[in-house]
């Protein structure tokens, strides 16, 4: 008898742990124990992971030392005193300084030297940061889009929360993300947590966690237990898309007719081989154009790209792919743009 009291006793603390406190049985991407996708339910497991990383060992993959990319120069006083005009700066993979409505929004924010659970191993970055955590503006706002160590970590929240700022940072975060910040003791933030399609406003602009068609994982046994998605930021006269991580899925062509058309859209083109593997996570350049084309976007800008050794393509290949496929059916090359890592641009968009 008492074998079978520690056995229920086992089964109810298991499943008390993998219980999920924001469980909503009429939302279609949540689950008892986390979150999943809609679109394209195609979660590789193990075995699939352990099969590309068995196959990666035969290929002649370029290292960190092949690429040279070149930092473009910024100017952060011009940035810490501009609050009336947009601005954008690419610090490299899905990091961005975005300045707009008089608020500053840096999307998730990688400065550190590898993307990595530790210090020593792991995905080392190719190119510095196109700008220090302490040349940056007070930052009013952080967008978190999913849990993986290329877009949330934890050395830069550290490092942004010790700054001295007049006033909090915001972070907004998907589903599931309160008990891990709340381990980080981050006492100069304010976390607003968002399932999809809920909405936060700051002063006059309004942020919306969108779909995507990703997953979150830290560790061994924490895959979906948070949400991921993508963020939708409406000014009193202009929309700007950040995707995150995604692969392609039909969530963007509903985006662009909900919220869109899309003054500015920051896409995805790196990270997409092998296919058979990466497809369901990670949109390849093709797939990218398609993005811009469902987000009904007039101007995009492309990242997760020549920052990070991730997956099998060289990295300096995404832009040209990006290239031909613009080319292929007849889209400019001046609506959807490659920054250099560091490359500050003036929009000409600014709010009313």
């Amino acid at each position: 008898m008492k074998s079978v009291y520690i056995m229920l006793f086992t089964a109810s603390f298991l499943a008390a742990c993998a219980s999920n406190p924001y469980f909503d049985p009429d939302k279609a991407h949540h689950t008892q124990s986390g979150f999943k996708n809609i679109s394209y339910d195609d979660n590789k497991g193990l075995w699939a992971f352990l099969k590309w990383r068995w196959e990666k060992l035969f290929k002649d993959i370029p290292g960190v030392e092949d690429y040279h990319f070149k930092l473009a120069s910024n100017n952060p006083d011009e940035l810490k005193n501009n609050r009336d005009k947009t601005s954008l700066t690419w610090i490299g993979h899905a990091t961005f300084l975005l300045q707009h409505a008089g608020l500053n929004i840096l999307t998730d924010p990688q400065f550190s030297q590898r993307a990595s659970p530790v210090t020593w191993a792991g995905p080392q970055r190719v190119v510095a940061p196109g700008m220090s955590i302490d040349d940056l503006p007070e930052i009013d706002v952080v967008l978190i889009s999913h849990d993986h160590y290329d877009s949330l970590d934890v050395a830069s929240l550290q490092r942004l929360a010790a700054r001295k700022q007049q006033r909090p940072i915001t972070i907004l975060v998907p589903l599931g993300y309160k008990a891990w910040f709340d381990n980080l003791q981050l006492h100069s933030i304010q976390l607003v947590e968002l399932d999809w399609q809920q909405s936060y406003s700051i002063g006059d602009v309004k942020f919306t966690a969108t779909p995507v068609q990703h997953w979150s994982k830290r560790t061994l046994f924490d895959a979906f237990e948070r949400l991921w998605s993508s963020w939708v930021i409406e000014s009193k006269a202009h929309k700007i898309f950040f995707a995150g991580d995604t692969g392609y899925a039909d969530h963007f062509t509903q985006i662009g007719q909900q919220y869109g058309p899309f003054d500015l859209a920051l896409i995805p083109i790196g990270a997409y081989e092998p296919r058979w593997f990466m497809k369901p996570y990670h949109v390849n350049p093709e797939e990218a154009v398609k993005m811009h084309r469902d987000l009904q976007s007039k101007y995009s800008v492309a990242m997760h790209w020549g920052t990070f050794i991730l997956t099998d393509e060289p990295l300096d290949e995404p832009p040209k792919k990006l290239a031909e496929a613009l080319s292929a059916i007849n889209i400019s090359s001046s609506s959807f743009e490659v920054y250099q890592h560091g490359e500050t641009r003036f929009l000409p968009f600014n709010p009313e």
